[in-house]
């Protein structure tokens, strides 16, 4: 009965690493592809790479937490581990079918103190250390991104801007006999910086999704003994490079539910800093979430961006009904308007990584924008920078919704599943 229940448990931890592959390759490599410089089979094998990297350096230390610090090994047995994995994988599909980035980490987590709570094993001075990083991780990504949006953002919009290339950067060329790589030689040298960047930000991404992902999908079999940890850790990169080759091809269309109506540098700066925040956290051996951080600094870097139409003093103003003061809209990522007086033109405003995906006719080559005059903080019409929603608040307070009630709903069900165990 053993053995079976550790097959079993082996075969849903491949369906969590499978999942966890689809959404996570399409996240990490959505810009990169919707910009025609990698191809979706290239997106794959450099996210299977990278991914391993970082499951197999700082990885090690979430699975260490989560197969023997929260709660002691000897309690994962065959069947905790099972049920751990089960709500891990009920967490997914809840965030599939309501269409919303879900924390895969923190319902792994609540599964485990579930069932250190009935057993009475639970580490709760570890948990306070968790749980505190839960709520400082969004709140450092929001603030980092208000204050990009703020006081950066528009002056780096004025200076780059991201297009779709005709070519990929780096193809596959199988015209010969032997396949060999395939250089674009076409493209302008800022074209090439550019694009470069957007690949190493998309493999660094790829890193810290293996490294806080991995724990996800094989901490339970580690704790149990059924697996080491390095062969564990192939399994859950071969599970998730597997999703990254198949079900991600979707993801990648529609280029995930964090980024599509991003335009390109703002899914750069999101996915550098959601990134950072989950390698630093998975380096102290903290499990976290990708997907909270990087959604938690697209609402700090949307805010910074619409709050550059008043001062900070025009801010902390009270507002009156004569003199409500401007509209301060959530959003608006787009390219800043020029400086009428000065003779400029508005440049168009940088396409998002959703549009780059769904266009069939590639753009030119170079679309850089102008080196327009960026107006000031608190110069700004405010109309203009609430013209774009970046997020609909209904949708952020269902994603925040689910962020809590997918962790509540893995605790208290593991928390009853092993209590009734215990008592039979």
């Amino acid at each position: 009965m053993a053995a079976l229940l550790i097959v079993v448990g082996v075969i849903v931890a491949v369906f969590v690493g499978f999942n966890i592959g689809g959404s996570s390759t399409g996240v990490a490599f959505g810009p990169a592809v919707g910009s025609r410089i990698v191809r979706p089979v290239s997106a794959g094998a450099l996210f299977s790479v990278f991914a391993l990297a970082g499951a197999w350096t700082i990885g090690r230390n979430v699975i260490t937490t989560m197969s023997s610090d929260i709660v002691d090994a000897a309690m994962f047995t065959p069947l905790a581990s099972v049920i751990v994995l089960f709500f891990t994988g009920l967490a997914l599909l809840l965030s599939n079918l309501y269409g919303v980035p879900g924390s895969t980490s923190m319902t792994a987590v609540g599964a485990i103190v579930g069932l250190g709570l009935a057993t009475g094993t639970l580490n709760a001075s570890l948990m306070f250390t968790i749980l505190s990083a839960w709520i400082v991780a969004p709140l450092v990504a929001v603030v980092t991104g208000a204050v990009i949006g703020r006081y950066l953002y528009p002056y780096l919009d004025a200076k780059l801007a991201f297009g779709r290339l005709t070519d990929p950067l780096v193809a596959v060329d199988t015209t010969g006999a032997i396949p060999r790589l395939s250089i674009n030689q076409t493209m302008a040298g800022r074209d090439l910086v550019g694009s470069i960047l957007v690949v190493l930000i998309a493999c660094y991404m790829a890193f810290s999704a293996g490294a806080s992902n991995a724990a996800n999908a094989v901490a339970p079999l580690v704790g149990n003994g059924a697996l080491a940890p390095s062969p564990a850790i192939l399994l859950a990169i071969g599970a998730i490079s597997l999703g990254g080759f198949t079900i991600a091809r979707r993801t990648l269309a529609t280029v995930g539910n964090d980024v599509t109506d991003l335009p390109i540098l703002a899914a750069l700066i999101v996915s550098t800093i959601g990134a950072s925040i989950i390698t630093i956290l998975s380096f102290l051996g903290i499990p976290a979430s990708l997907a909270v951080s990087t959604t938690s600094c697209i609402i700090g870097l949307g805010w910074g961006r619409a709050s550059r139409a008043r001062t900070l003093l025009d801010i902390a103003t009270p507002s009156t009904a004569d003199d409500p003061g401007p509209s301060v809209a959530t959003g608006a990522l787009k390219a800043s308007p020029t400086d009428g007086d000065a003779g400029g033109e508005t440049p168009a405003a940088s396409p998002t990584v959703g549009e780059l995906a769904e266009d069939e006719q590639p753009a030119p080559d170079a679309q850089h924008a102008t080196d327009a005059s960026v107006p000031r903080v608190g110069e700004e019409d405010p109309d203009e920078l609430s013209a774009e929603s970046l997020f609909d608040p209904t949708a952020t307070a269902r994603i925040v919704a689910l962020w809590i009630i997918t962790p509540t709903i893995s605790v208290i069900g593991a928390f009853l599943l092993f209590s009734l165990i215990e008592t039979v």
